[in-house]
């Protein structure tokens, strides 16, 4: 099996409740194996009950980029939670670790 951290950078941050990782193939080869690979099942069984609602992937191929974006996150918000991660930056991090099938 293939990590994504095998396949593509990662950057996370947040907007309200919602925390957003963008995922950056690291070439042509990495870039068809993560589109096919990763779907919002596999990124919601990974996180297990760290993510409330929708797990929503969506495609950029002009940057061979994809943009997963996980809502209902973090608990309220950055401004109104009492998680130490308030902003999603652990997202991209915890995303590296999942094993494409």
């Amino acid at each position: 099996m293939t990590l994504v951290r095998d396949l593509a950078f990662g950057r996370s941050g947040d907007k309200g409740d919602v925390a957003n990782v963008g995922l950056l193939a690291r070439d042509d080869a990495a870039w068809e194996r993560l589109r096919r690979g990763l779907s919002p099942e596999l990124v919601r069984a990974h996180l297990g009950g760290m993510v409330k609602g929708d797990v929503e992937i969506y495609e950029l191929p002009g940057i061979q980029a994809l943009n997963v974006v996980l809502r209902n996150a973090l608990g309220g918000g950055a401004s109104r939670t009492l998680r130490f991660d308030q902003t999603g930056k652990a997202y991209a991090t915890i995303l590296m670790g999942i094993r494409l099938p």
